[in-house]
């Protein structure tokens, strides 16, 4: 069974960056839709973005333009680039594999000055 694990949150500045990776224990070549979700305190966990083996992309409104999910089969690592980060981005971010049914424990993101 492929585990996942986030890393590469912590605190930073509004208007700063973060880049999460999701590392996977074995391959993802064969795992067709990868995505990141969030949770926010007191808050339904969203979907931040999703990115197929093709390379196709979604990514929610309100980061679209800010944020890109992005893979690298070779590396079984899946990434999201937070850039202009704003307070309301704060939450514990996952990455997801939803066909295996796959979660990552999380990565704390804290915008704030």
């Amino acid at each position: 069974q492929v585990q996942l694990v986030e890393s590469g949150g912590g605190l930073v500045q509004p208007g700063g960056s973060l880049r999460l990776s999701c590392e996977a224990s074995g391959t993802i070549s064969s795992i067709n839709i990868m995505q990141w979700y969030r949770q926010a305190p007191g808050k339904q966990r969203e979907l931040v973005a999703t990115i197929t083996n093709g390379g196709h992309t979604m990514h929610k409104v309100s980061v679209a333009g800010r944020f890109t999910i992005s893979r690298d089969n070779a590396k079984n690592t899946l990434y999201l680039q937070m850039n202009t980060l704003k307070p309301e981005d704060t939450a514990v971010y996952y990455c997801h594999a939803p066909a295996q049914a796959l979660w990552g424990p999380g990565t704390q993101v804290t915008v704030s000055s």
